[in-house]
């Protein structure tokens, strides 16, 4: 996890070579980190609704890009794709938004890595020990 955060901020990216995580190649496994939508890399607030995707949370949105463009598989990870009728909104919101192209699931995987998300409580692994509060 250390390598991965030093490797997306330094800018420096994996090697094509050693990478299999592409933005374009939809590979149906392999490793992959989560974004939640709503209230992480849009806004959430008294205005939102389900048929309207706030305007994006500018620090996320960089941080997104900059995992996409070091070769990070990237999957929206969103309760909104359990609703056939969203995948479409969300698609349009993320083209606008200059992320063109991501995943877009409500199920997580063992290929999952992280997930970056506004509700979750983070739990030392094997201990149930919480490490992070809302």
């Amino acid at each position: 996890m250390v390598d991965f955060i030093k490797r997306v901020f330094s800018g420096s990216g994996p090697d094509k070579a050693e990478s299999n995580n592409a933005p374009d190649a939809k590979a149906e496994s392999g490793p992959w980190v989560g974004v939640d939508l709503d209230g992480t890399l849009a806004v959430w607030d008294s205005r939102s609704t389900l048929d309207r995707i706030g305007p994006p949370v500018p620090a996320m949105l960089s941080y997104v890009r900059r995992m996409v463009d070091n070769g990070v598989r990237v999957k929206i990870f969103t309760a909104r794709a359990g609703d056939p009728g969203q995948i479409p909104k969300i698609e349009k919101w993320l083209d606008r938004n200059g992320l063109t192209g991501l995943e877009i699931t409500n199920v997580k995987d063992y290929y999952m890595e992280r997930l970056y998300d506004d509700r979750a409580v983070q739990v030392e692994q094997n201990t149930g020990r919480i490490i992070s509060k809302l």
